[in-house]
């Protein structure tokens, strides 16, 4: 049985009412308003028959009490008063009332505004209910859809929503990102930094993305974003670009020295693939190649590296390729590349340098044994950073073993190439604080028809 506090000043009104009403309701009647608020605080009830002329405190004051009593803030108030005047049955709506019943009541009237005001309650607590638990449900789905760390999509959510997109005719282009040498700030710096590095990552990407992309943590430290409709060429190259030196920035702002970058394969929609599995299989094709050619850049996937049967019989003009053969290369400084690669280019050099007149030099710096493998790893990575800000883009290095570093020197002559190595060392001794490792380097110049075997210099780094 529902309960309605009636609040009168005027006892025959609440015996009144009280006899009308107690066939279908619990009927509690009060004679103050101070009453009814302490009732309130301490139960509860569906609805609430409040006259208005009451000495001490009126109706509208306690209306205006009640409302701020927990529990009580959509509680149903119906306005009694004997006052039928247009402006106070306005002010009664305007106060937030559900009704308005003159006095003296007549009982048919009572009971039909009472019903119908409960029946209104009871359809919005339904509807309130079913909408709140409509927003669990999709608050629900959308945690599970979550990587809990980043808190941007998983893979089986965005796999799901590229593959709408595009079975619905819609474009697009997906970002394959990977941080180039993360493991290396776990295993130097612990989980809780990596972790850290991780949600910068996404907080990045966030951005430098629209509301309508999908962004995706894929494992590990790689992600996706998916960037809706159809976007130029350029300005694919430009986001690219834009993203991976701020993330560079931003690493390079913790102060790992684990020489950390950003690499990007990029693959489109409809040009490359049709659906996600194969968006993302091109993706990794393109990323894997930006991690064979030197790490730290993008690369489109349509530019070189489709199947040889796409390209059979293909014909294409100059311009065509030699845009794809120029590799988007957002390097400041010199070109890092793996090891594997970096014998062909040495002898691609030696036969260029035997019909030139070129003087390029060849320098191998070492960093000493120390007790400390930790240590050794650390100078590595900072003698590997010296080099690449010191020197030109069109320098050339490799990692040549856990210890050892090549570098060759275009266009530099014995003498440029000791200052570029002086200048590298200093830098080196600017980075690692404290006691570090001793490091040396060796130079030799390119002759004409062999390496010129002569060792020029060597040089240790400051302890």
């Amino acid at each position: 049985m529902k309960t309605i506090l009636v609040v009168d000043d005027n006892k025959i009104n609440l015996a009144m009412a009280r006899n009308v009403l107690s066939d279908t309701y619990n009927v509690v009647p009060v004679l103050k308003g101070e009453q009814a608020l302490v009732f309130l605080e301490n139960n509860s009830c569906d609805l609430v028959l409040l006259d208005i002329m009451m000495p001490e405190m009126d109706g509208f004051e306690v209306y205006g009490k009640l409302r701020k009593i927990p529990g009580c803030e959509n509680l149903p108030v119906i306005f009694l008063t004997a006052d039928n005047n247009v402006d106070t049955e306005t002010r009664c709506f305007n106060e937030g009332a559900v009704d308005f019943i003159t006095k003296p009541f007549i009982a048919e009237v009572m009971i039909s505004r009472i019903s119908r005001a409960l029946e209104l309650e009871d359809l919005r607590k339904s509807l309130t209910n079913k909408l709140n638990q409509k927003i669990k449900e999709v608050s629900d789905i959308k945690k599970s859809d979550k990587d809990a760390l980043t808190g941007l999509w998983n893979r089986a959510y965005t796999e799901k929503m590229v593959n709408t997109i595009l079975e619905n005719g819609g474009k697009g282009t997906l970002f394959m990102i990977d941080m180039d040498n993360f493991k290396a700030i776990n295993d130097n710096f612990g989980h809780l930094a990596g972790d850290e590095t991780l949600k910068m990552f996404a907080d990045t990407m966030k951005e430098f993305s629209k509301s309508d992309d999908i962004l995706c943590r894929i494992g590990g430290d790689e992600f996706i974003m998916f960037i809706k409709d159809t976007v130029s060429r350029s300005e694919i190259s430009n986001l690219a670009t834009d993203m991976i030196q701020d993330l560079v920035k931003k690493i390079q702002a913790k102060k790992f020295d684990t020489n950390t970058s950003v690499s990007i394969g990029i693959s489109q929609a409809p040009q490359d693939a049709e659906t996600f599995e194969k968006l993302y299989r091109n993706g990794d094709k393109a990323l894997y190649y930006v991690k064979q050619n030197g790490k730290n850049s993008f690369h489109f996937y349509a530019d070189n590296i489709r199947e040889d049967s796409e390209r059979t019989g293909r014909t294409v003009d100059i311009n065509y390729l030699r845009e794809v053969m120029n590799r988007a290369d957002s390097g400041r400084g010199a070109y890092l590349m793996d090891i594997e690669a970096f014998p062909h280019v040495y002898r691609f050099i030696r036969r260029f340098v035997e019909r030139s007149d070129r003087e390029i030099q060849t320098v191998l710096f070492t960093v000493q044994n120390d007790e400390e493998s930790s240590k050794m790893d650390l100078a590595l990575s900072l003698l590997e950073k010296s080099i690449y800000t010191s020197l030109r883009r069109s320098d050339i290095c490799t990692r040549y073993s856990g210890k050892q570093i090549v570098v060759i020197l275009l266009n530099a002559n014995e003498e440029d190439g000791i200052a570029i190595s002086e200048r590298i060392i200093d830098h080196f001794n600017q980075l690692y604080e404290g006691r570090h490792p001793e490091i040396v380097y060796d130079i030799a110049a390119f002759d004409r028809t062999e390496l010129a075997g002569k060792k020029v210099i060597i040089k240790g780094g400051e302890n």
